[in-house]
């Protein structure tokens, strides 16, 4: 249990990691993102774990995996310069 959680853990600070590197001009500041992909990582890891039990580590890791993703995806901002208005509004 405690190297799957540590496993969860360095995947989202990889993910994170790649996230800032990608995206860092649509992220806020970099230790927000890290502890943000970490974070998530280890609850997707709990609630798949909690979910299916032991013996199931490679669904725990990807859920991990799924909810640190979309942890991550909550703090992307828009891009400048590609919103436009509508003209009905």
């Amino acid at each position: 249990m405690i190297l799957e959680a540590l496993g969860s853990a360095v995947l989202g600070l990889v993910l994170a990691w790649a996230a800032a590197h990608r995206l860092s001009h649509r992220l806020p500041n970099h230790p927000l993102v890290y502890s943000t992909g970490v974070a998530g990582a280890l609850c997707g890891d709990f609630v798949t774990h909690s979910a299916l039990g032991t013996g199931s580590v490679l669904p725990s890791v990807l859920g991990a995996v799924i909810v640190s993703a979309a942890s991550l995806s909550l703090l992307l901002r828009p891009a400048r310069g590609r919103m436009r208005r509508s003209a009905t509004a």
